[in-house]
């Protein structure tokens, strides 16, 4: 299982990094060209628009994997360790609720753009808001998980904080068990 998901998330990597290429080499030949022949691509700043929003709501998917968001752990670290278990369960409790917002916010716009379509691509408008879908469900499970981790592992406030490193990880694991 957990060869899986880290096949998963290094094929994410990968698809950031893609979207990142392709953005960059979209927005590098729009310029070129309209510096060179007054004249650029409509559908490139389409399809740019579409890889950045792809681009950051899959680092944000990747982020919370490796608790990499914005955390302020020193408040955690004075206080005691039934203390730091509570304020760390219900910061998971509030992602999952935000996280369940934010799909279906995402799922309602996705069903009021079914029909509409970007002018230049002819792209469906709904793909960029099924980006809020993807984000809310990886996101949600990734706090679930972390929730699990915490109650049912027991595994300890500071290790389930520690930024993610595979190695790392697999010796805090094991010294757990």
């Amino acid at each position: 299982m957990k060869k899986m998901l880290d096949t998963l998330f290094k094929a994410i990597e990968i698809l950031i990094a893609f979207f990142l290429a392709v953005m960059i080499i979209l927005v590098f030949m729009n310029v070129l060209f309209r510096y060179l022949f007054s004249k650029g691509f409509a559908w490139s700043e389409e399809i740019a628009r579409l890889c950045f929003i792809y681009l950051v709501y899959l680092g944000s998917i990747g982020a919370m994997r490796d608790n990499q968001h914005l955390i302020i752990d020193s408040i955690l670290s004075r206080v005691p360790v039934i203390a730091q278990r509570i304020i760390y369960f219900l910061v998971q409790a509030g992602v999952i609720w935000l996280m369940v917002i934010l799909t279906q916010g995402s799922w309602g716009l996705v069903l009021q753009n079914l029909h509409d379509n970007w002018v230049a691509t002819k792209f469906p408008t709904f793909l960029v808001y099924a980006s809020g879908i993807i984000t809310g469900i990886a996101i949600g499970t990734i706090a679930l998980v972390n929730i699990f981790r915490l109650i049912v592992m027991k595994m300890p406030v500071a290790a389930l904080l520690a930024i993610r490193d595979d190695t790392e990880a697999d010796q805090m694991q094991d010294s757990i068990q």
